[in-house]
């Protein structure tokens, strides 16, 4: 079995080779029988094709084909319009799923810049900056399956009379009087454990990104502020952080992104329950549990919907910098 796959690998890879260098050799025989100007403005295209290709069969085409398999029924044999989206804008876990989505996209984005931007700011003025870089990058590297089941042990939650296994329990625990809190069962704290638990896997991301925008800042700026007499936060509030702006809107907007996408951890730590559904796990369970392509596809539409505008946004921004 194994060796067949691997088989299958190489044949696969000798194949794709095989095309490339066969596209090419075609390609420059056909664009040295065309006149010079033509030859300048194929040339780029000739390049750009397969990627091309590639984007519309892998994305543009399956996005079509939701699209197109939300105005279906279940089993895409009947054509029902409005129907799929009004069943499931009216039904109450989609409701919820809603509220927790709107919460994400608040939270997430803001807390991931805040804790991003402070840590690149005040690390460059330690001398074990470096060391506190490394820890809040660490958690990039661990994929968000690990990261929950990593927090769903650090959420641990046993009685009061109990020992408690739980990290945040252990910690609460330290408090006189208090009670150990059941982070993720509890409705009052689950939704914000899942945020924060997702926080520690993207902060990383936010402090390289502000950490890289920081060094763009001229040095002289900020000596000139301070020779004015200047202090550390005046220079930080009028000269850094407006500076800064651009950047911090990239990174809000690439963490809406990901709040929008939220279901690796939803899924691993609580698979929706205790009202901690978000939209991705309602298209889940509606295509592979309920098997109904209709409505998973109109979820995953609204979806897309959703997170449209803020693509649209943040290229509209990359063009601009380039611009300038």
């Amino acid at each position: 079995m194994i060796a067949d796959r691997i088989r299958l690998v190489v044949l696969a890879v000798a194949l794709i080779w095989l095309a490339t260098v066969v596209y090419l050799r075609v390609g420059d025989r056909a664009l040295a029988g065309l006149p010079r100007g033509w030859n300048r403005r194929v040339v780029p295209w000739l390049f750009l094709a397969p990627a091309v290709a590639i984007v519309g069969l892998t994305l543009l085409f399956p996005a079509v084909s939701t699209v197109v398999l939300s105005f279906f029924s279940s089993d895409s044999s009947e054509y029902v319009g409005f129907d799929n989206y009004t069943t499931t804008l009216t039904d109450s876990v989609t409701q919820v799923a809603l509220r927790n989505t709107a919460l994400w996209v608040v939270l997430l984005p803001s807390l991931a810049a805040l804790v991003g931007l402070m840590i690149a700011v005040l690390a460059d003025r330690v001398s074990y900056g470096g060391l506190v870089k490394a820890a809040l990058f660490i958690p990039i590297a661990i994929s968000a399956v690990a990261a929950g089941v990593i927090w769903t042990f650090m959420y641990e939650y046993q009685p009061p009379f109990a020992n408690q296994t739980g990290t945040m329990n252990a910690l609460v625990m330290l408090v006189p009087g208090a009670e150990p809190i059941a982070w993720i069962i509890d409705e009052a704290t689950n939704n914000y454990a899942l945020i924060a638990a997702t926080l520690w896997t993207q902060a990383g991301f936010a402090m390289v990104i502000f950490s890289a925008a920081l060094r763009s800042i001229p040095d002289e700026l900020e000596d000139a502020a301070r020779l004015d007499g200047a202090t550390e936060w005046k220079v930080f509030r009028y000269i850094s952080l407006p500076l800064l702006l651009p950047t911090v809107v990239v990174v809000m907007t690439t963490m809406t992104v990901v709040a929008l996408k939220a279901f690796d951890i939803v899924y691993v730590m609580t698979n929706g329950a205790y009202g901690t559904d978000v939209l991705s796990t309602v298209m889940y369970r509606e295509l592979f549990t309920a098997k109904d392509n209709g409505v998973a596809g109109a979820v995953a539409t609204i979806l897309m919907i959703a997170v449209l505008p803020i693509m649209i946004f943040n290229v509209r921004q990359f063009r601009r910098s380039a611009r300038q």
